[in-house]
Protein backbone atom coordinates (compact mmCIF):
# COMPACT_ATOMS: atom_id res chain seq x y z
CA UNK A 1 0.00 0.00 0.00
CA UNK A 2 1.34 3.57 -0.99
CA UNK A 3 2.73 4.66 2.37
CA UNK A 4 -0.24 7.53 2.51
CA UNK A 5 -3.09 5.70 1.50
CA UNK A 6 -5.26 4.53 4.33
CA UNK A 7 -7.62 2.67 2.01
CA UNK A 8 -6.88 1.43 -1.10
CA UNK A 9 -8.39 -1.64 -3.29
CA UNK A 10 -7.67 -3.24 -6.83
CA UNK A 11 -9.92 -5.13 -8.93
CA UNK A 12 -12.36 -6.05 -6.04
CA UNK A 13 -15.28 -8.39 -7.17
CA UNK A 14 -18.03 -10.27 -5.63
CA UNK A 15 -20.87 -12.17 -6.82
CA UNK A 16 -23.75 -13.61 -4.81
CA UNK A 17 -25.20 -16.15 -7.05
CA UNK A 18 -25.70 -15.02 -10.51
CA UNK A 19 -25.94 -11.64 -9.52
CA UNK A 20 -22.76 -9.54 -10.02
CA UNK A 21 -22.44 -7.17 -7.11
CA UNK A 22 -18.78 -5.72 -7.60
CA UNK A 23 -17.26 -5.73 -11.18
CA UNK A 24 -13.84 -5.07 -10.64
CA UNK A 25 -13.62 -1.82 -8.78
CA UNK A 26 -10.41 0.69 -7.61
CA UNK A 27 -10.58 2.56 -4.12
CA UNK A 28 -7.99 4.60 -2.74
CA UNK A 29 -8.27 7.40 0.63
CA UNK A 30 -5.39 9.05 1.39
CA UNK A 31 -4.83 9.82 5.42
CA UNK A 32 -7.22 12.55 6.59
CA UNK A 33 -9.14 12.41 4.01
CA UNK A 34 -12.92 11.78 2.82
CA UNK A 35 -14.02 9.88 -0.31
CA UNK A 36 -17.83 9.94 -0.88
CA UNK A 37 -18.41 6.68 -2.59
CA UNK A 38 -21.89 7.63 -4.30
CA UNK A 39 -24.48 5.46 -6.14
CA UNK A 40 -28.04 4.70 -5.90
CA UNK A 41 -29.38 1.35 -4.39
CA UNK A 42 -28.01 -1.72 -5.71
CA UNK A 43 -24.88 -0.18 -6.66
CA UNK A 44 -22.30 -2.38 -4.69
CA UNK A 45 -21.55 0.76 -2.21
CA UNK A 46 -22.64 -1.73 0.85
CA UNK A 47 -21.40 -4.57 -0.56
CA UNK A 48 -17.90 -2.71 -0.94
CA UNK A 49 -17.92 -1.36 2.40
CA UNK A 50 -18.32 -5.12 3.99
CA UNK A 51 -15.28 -6.04 2.09
CA UNK A 52 -13.03 -3.54 3.29
CA UNK A 53 -14.53 -3.69 7.13
CA UNK A 54 -13.87 -7.82 6.63
CA UNK A 55 -17.24 -8.86 6.87
CA UNK A 56 -16.93 -10.23 3.62
CA UNK A 57 -14.45 -11.99 1.10
CA UNK A 58 -13.86 -10.84 -2.03
CA UNK A 59 -14.29 -13.40 -5.11
CA UNK A 60 -11.18 -11.87 -6.19
CA UNK A 61 -9.19 -8.40 -6.04
CA UNK A 62 -7.38 -7.12 -3.00
CA UNK A 63 -7.81 -4.58 -0.23
CA UNK A 64 -5.91 -2.93 2.56
CA UNK A 65 -7.07 -0.48 4.97
CA UNK A 66 -4.51 1.07 7.57
CA UNK A 67 -1.75 -1.00 5.80
CA UNK A 68 -3.07 -4.22 6.66
CA UNK A 69 -4.61 -6.94 3.97
CA UNK A 70 -8.38 -7.24 4.80
CA UNK A 71 -8.44 -10.95 4.31
CA UNK A 72 -4.90 -12.13 5.68
CA UNK A 73 -4.82 -9.50 8.33
CA UNK A 74 -8.71 -9.54 9.55
CA UNK A 75 -7.86 -8.66 13.06
CA UNK A 76 -5.42 -5.80 12.56
CA UNK A 77 -8.07 -4.00 10.30
CA UNK A 78 -10.70 -4.38 12.87
CA UNK A 79 -8.57 -2.76 15.52
CA UNK A 80 -7.79 0.67 13.13
CA UNK A 81 -11.62 0.85 12.42
CA UNK A 82 -14.69 2.07 13.12
CA UNK A 83 -17.83 1.48 11.31
CA UNK A 84 -21.62 2.87 11.48
CA UNK A 85 -23.89 1.01 9.07
CA UNK A 86 -27.18 1.74 7.72
CA UNK A 87 -29.06 0.15 10.43
CA UNK A 88 -28.15 1.19 13.82
CA UNK A 89 -26.46 -2.15 16.41
CA UNK A 90 -27.45 -0.50 19.26
CA UNK A 91 -29.88 -2.21 22.08
CA UNK A 92 -33.45 -0.16 22.21
CA UNK A 93 -33.81 -0.69 26.06
CA UNK A 94 -30.68 0.47 27.02
CA UNK A 95 -29.39 3.80 28.11
CA UNK A 96 -27.23 6.14 25.50
CA UNK A 97 -24.66 5.45 28.36
CA UNK A 98 -24.89 1.90 28.88
CA UNK A 99 -24.67 1.44 24.97
CA UNK A 100 -21.74 3.08 24.74
CA UNK A 101 -19.82 1.56 27.91
CA UNK A 102 -20.83 -2.27 26.50
CA UNK A 103 -19.24 -1.34 23.24
CA UNK A 104 -16.17 -0.38 24.83
CA UNK A 105 -16.03 -3.28 26.70
CA UNK A 106 -16.73 -5.77 23.88
CA UNK A 107 -13.56 -3.51 22.13
CA UNK A 108 -11.72 -4.25 24.74
CA UNK A 109 -11.52 -1.69 27.11
CA UNK A 110 -11.29 -1.63 31.23
CA UNK A 111 -14.77 -0.71 32.90
CA UNK A 112 -13.12 2.79 34.11
CA UNK A 113 -11.73 3.14 30.51
CA UNK A 114 -15.20 2.94 28.63
CA UNK A 115 -17.06 4.94 31.15
CA UNK A 116 -14.38 7.85 30.50
CA UNK A 117 -14.60 7.06 26.69
CA UNK A 118 -18.38 6.98 26.78
CA UNK A 119 -18.65 9.98 28.48
CA UNK A 120 -16.22 11.64 25.97
CA UNK A 121 -18.62 11.05 23.26
CA UNK A 122 -21.46 11.81 24.93
CA UNK A 123 -20.33 15.47 25.02
CA UNK A 124 -18.88 15.72 21.98
CA UNK A 125 -21.95 14.36 19.64
CA UNK A 126 -24.23 16.73 22.41
CA UNK A 127 -26.01 13.83 24.03
CA UNK A 128 -25.26 14.67 27.29
CA UNK A 129 -28.97 15.61 28.13
CA UNK A 130 -30.09 12.18 26.38
CA UNK A 131 -27.56 10.20 28.19
CA UNK A 132 -29.80 8.02 30.89
CA UNK A 133 -32.66 7.69 28.83
CA UNK A 134 -33.37 4.34 27.03
CA UNK A 135 -32.61 4.33 23.21
CA UNK A 136 -35.89 3.85 22.37
CA UNK A 137 -36.75 7.32 23.19
CA UNK A 138 -34.34 9.06 21.04
CA UNK A 139 -34.81 11.12 17.86
CA UNK A 140 -33.88 9.38 14.15
CA UNK A 141 -30.89 12.15 14.35
CA UNK A 142 -29.65 11.17 18.14
CA UNK A 143 -29.51 7.87 17.21
CA UNK A 144 -27.40 8.19 14.38
CA UNK A 145 -25.11 10.40 16.38
CA UNK A 146 -25.33 7.83 18.94
CA UNK A 147 -23.98 5.39 16.34
CA UNK A 148 -21.31 7.32 15.27
CA UNK A 149 -20.08 7.45 17.99
CA UNK A 150 -20.00 3.95 18.84
CA UNK A 151 -17.93 3.63 16.16
CA UNK A 152 -15.21 6.07 17.95
CA UNK A 153 -14.96 4.34 21.13
CA UNK A 154 -11.15 3.33 20.30
CA UNK A 155 -10.47 6.01 18.84
CA UNK A 156 -9.88 4.23 15.28
CA UNK A 157 -7.89 6.15 12.62
CA UNK A 158 -10.54 4.65 9.66
CA UNK A 159 -14.13 5.30 9.57
CA UNK A 160 -16.54 3.87 7.43
CA UNK A 161 -19.86 5.45 6.97
CA UNK A 162 -22.57 3.50 5.22
CA UNK A 163 -25.12 6.08 3.97
CA UNK A 164 -25.06 7.43 8.03
CA UNK A 165 -27.91 10.22 6.91
CA UNK A 166 -30.49 7.59 5.77
CA UNK A 167 -33.50 8.67 6.92
CA UNK A 168 -32.99 11.69 8.46
CA UNK A 169 -34.80 15.43 8.53
CA UNK A 170 -32.73 18.30 7.04
CA UNK A 171 -31.72 19.73 9.99
CA UNK A 172 -30.49 16.32 11.33
CA UNK A 173 -28.78 15.77 8.48
CA UNK A 174 -26.84 18.81 8.30
CA UNK A 175 -25.72 18.21 12.24
CA UNK A 176 -24.32 15.09 10.78
CA UNK A 177 -21.88 17.17 8.17
CA UNK A 178 -20.78 18.99 11.11
CA UNK A 179 -19.83 15.79 12.99
CA UNK A 180 -18.27 14.27 9.87
CA UNK A 181 -15.98 17.55 9.24
CA UNK A 182 -14.96 17.85 12.73
CA UNK A 183 -14.01 14.34 13.08
CA UNK A 184 -12.15 14.70 9.34
CA UNK A 185 -10.05 17.83 11.18
CA UNK A 186 -9.05 15.73 13.93
CA UNK A 187 -7.59 13.32 11.35
CA UNK A 188 -10.08 10.65 10.58
CA UNK A 189 -9.80 9.38 7.43
CA UNK A 190 -13.73 8.44 6.07
CA UNK A 191 -14.95 6.62 3.40
CA UNK A 192 -18.49 8.12 3.10
CA UNK A 193 -21.44 5.92 1.12
CA UNK A 194 -24.34 7.85 0.12
CA UNK A 195 -27.08 8.38 -2.07
CA UNK A 196 -27.62 12.20 -1.35
CA UNK A 197 -25.30 13.76 -4.72
CA UNK A 198 -25.51 17.14 -2.06
CA UNK A 199 -23.80 15.22 0.72
CA UNK A 200 -21.11 14.07 -1.29
CA UNK A 201 -20.55 17.38 -2.58
CA UNK A 202 -20.48 19.15 0.59
CA UNK A 203 -18.22 16.77 2.29
CA UNK A 204 -15.81 14.75 -0.06
CA UNK A 205 -12.20 15.65 -1.19
CA UNK A 206 -12.70 12.90 -4.16
CA UNK A 207 -16.07 11.48 -5.41
CA UNK A 208 -16.23 7.47 -6.42
CA UNK A 209 -19.40 7.25 -8.75
CA UNK A 210 -20.67 3.63 -8.90
CA UNK A 211 -23.26 1.90 -10.95
CA UNK A 212 -23.81 -1.58 -11.64
CA UNK A 213 -20.91 -2.37 -9.61
CA UNK A 214 -18.30 -0.77 -11.42
CA UNK A 215 -16.58 2.75 -11.29
CA UNK A 216 -18.01 5.01 -13.90
CA UNK A 217 -15.81 7.89 -12.58
CA UNK A 218 -13.55 9.17 -10.24
CA UNK A 219 -12.33 12.80 -9.25
CA UNK A 220 -13.49 15.74 -7.00
CA UNK A 221 -16.79 17.23 -7.42
CA UNK A 222 -15.08 19.95 -9.90
CA UNK A 223 -13.58 17.56 -11.83
CA UNK A 224 -16.67 15.63 -11.89
CA UNK A 225 -18.81 18.55 -13.07
CA UNK A 226 -16.61 19.66 -15.87
CA UNK A 227 -17.90 15.77 -17.21
CA UNK A 228 -21.14 17.43 -17.96
CA UNK A 229 -19.74 20.12 -20.43
CA UNK A 230 -20.69 23.44 -18.58
CA UNK A 231 -23.72 25.27 -17.91
CA UNK A 232 -27.23 24.35 -18.97
CA UNK A 233 -30.24 26.95 -20.41
CA UNK A 234 -33.43 26.06 -18.92
CA UNK A 235 -37.00 28.17 -19.69
CA UNK A 236 -40.40 28.10 -19.28
CA UNK A 237 -42.31 29.40 -22.63
CA UNK A 238 -45.99 31.15 -21.39
CA UNK A 239 -47.13 28.88 -23.76
CA UNK A 240 -46.37 26.23 -26.13
CA UNK A 241 -44.56 27.26 -29.25
CA UNK A 242 -43.52 24.58 -31.77
CA UNK A 243 -40.93 26.47 -32.69
CA UNK A 244 -39.29 27.10 -30.06
CA UNK A 245 -36.66 24.40 -30.33
CA UNK A 246 -35.51 26.03 -33.56
CA UNK A 247 -35.31 29.36 -32.01
CA UNK A 248 -32.81 28.42 -29.57
CA UNK A 249 -30.36 26.25 -31.44
CA UNK A 250 -28.15 28.81 -32.83
CA UNK A 251 -27.25 29.41 -28.76
CA UNK A 252 -26.78 26.06 -27.48
CA UNK A 253 -23.87 23.28 -27.61
CA UNK A 254 -26.72 20.02 -28.07
CA UNK A 255 -29.99 19.13 -28.48
CA UNK A 256 -32.94 21.02 -27.04
CA UNK A 257 -35.30 18.68 -24.25
CA UNK A 258 -38.84 19.80 -24.52
CA UNK A 259 -40.66 18.50 -21.50
CA UNK A 260 -43.91 16.37 -22.64
CA UNK A 261 -46.20 19.44 -21.40
CA UNK A 262 -44.10 21.29 -24.31
CA UNK A 263 -43.75 24.78 -22.76
CA UNK A 264 -40.15 23.78 -20.79
CA UNK A 265 -37.28 23.56 -22.86
CA UNK A 266 -33.13 23.14 -21.64
CA UNK A 267 -30.34 22.81 -23.65
CA UNK A 268 -26.89 22.69 -22.47
CA UNK A 269 -24.41 25.81 -23.09
CA UNK A 270 -20.81 26.94 -22.72
CA UNK A 271 -20.88 30.90 -23.16
CA UNK A 272 -23.37 32.22 -20.85
CA UNK A 273 -21.99 35.85 -20.43
CA UNK A 274 -25.63 37.65 -21.57
CA UNK A 275 -26.96 34.24 -23.25
CA UNK A 276 -30.35 35.15 -21.30
CA UNK A 277 -31.23 38.41 -22.20
CA UNK A 278 -29.99 37.15 -25.92
CA UNK A 279 -32.23 34.48 -25.70
CA UNK A 280 -35.24 36.51 -24.67
CA UNK A 281 -34.62 38.79 -26.99
CA UNK A 282 -34.81 35.41 -29.97
CA UNK A 283 -37.74 34.20 -28.78
CA UNK A 284 -39.26 37.43 -28.45
CA UNK A 285 -38.69 38.47 -31.86
CA UNK A 286 -40.09 35.00 -32.85
CA UNK A 287 -43.34 36.10 -31.34
CA UNK A 288 -42.17 33.79 -28.31
CA UNK A 289 -42.88 35.11 -24.75
CA UNK A 290 -40.94 33.62 -22.02
CA UNK A 291 -41.99 32.99 -18.47
CA UNK A 292 -38.98 31.99 -16.52
CA UNK A 293 -35.07 31.73 -17.98
CA UNK A 294 -32.17 30.22 -16.26
CA UNK A 295 -28.63 29.26 -16.10
CA UNK A 296 -27.55 26.91 -14.04
CA UNK A 297 -24.29 25.62 -13.59
CA UNK A 298 -23.87 21.58 -13.34
CA UNK A 299 -24.76 20.08 -10.25
CA UNK A 300 -23.47 15.99 -9.29
CA UNK A 301 -26.92 15.87 -10.40
CA UNK A 302 -26.67 16.20 -13.65
CA UNK A 303 -23.12 14.45 -13.64
CA UNK A 304 -24.56 11.04 -12.90
CA UNK A 305 -27.29 12.04 -15.38
CA UNK A 306 -24.51 12.64 -18.15
CA UNK A 307 -22.76 9.46 -16.89
CA UNK A 308 -25.18 6.97 -16.19
CA UNK A 309 -28.08 7.87 -18.56
CA UNK A 310 -30.50 7.77 -15.65
CA UNK A 311 -30.86 10.50 -12.63
CA UNK A 312 -30.33 8.35 -8.81
CA UNK A 313 -34.20 9.05 -8.24
CA UNK A 314 -36.92 10.30 -10.94
CA UNK A 315 -37.96 13.78 -10.49
CA UNK A 316 -41.69 14.55 -10.74
CA UNK A 317 -41.13 15.55 -14.17
CA UNK A 318 -38.49 13.60 -15.89
CA UNK A 319 -40.35 12.50 -18.98
CA UNK A 320 -38.29 14.50 -21.51
CA UNK A 321 -38.38 14.11 -25.46
CA UNK A 322 -35.26 15.24 -27.75
CA UNK A 323 -36.69 18.36 -29.95
CA UNK A 324 -34.96 17.94 -33.49
CA UNK A 325 -34.92 20.79 -35.65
Amino acid sequence: MTHDLMIEARGLRKSFGPTVALDGIDLEVPAGAILGVLGPNGAGKTTAVRILTTLSIPDAGSARVAGHDVVREAAAVQRNIGVTAQDATLDEVLTGRENLVMIGRLSGLRRAQARLRAAELLDQFDLVDAADRVLKEYSGGMRRRLDLAAGLLTRPPVLFLDEPTTGLDPTSRVRMWEVIRGLVADGVTLLLTTQYLDEADELADRIVVIDHGRVIANGTSAELKTQTGGARLELTLSEVHTAAAQVLAPFVEGAVHVSHDGRRLRAPVRATTGLASTVVRALDDAGITVDDVELRQPSLDDVFFALTGHPTEEPDNADLEVARS
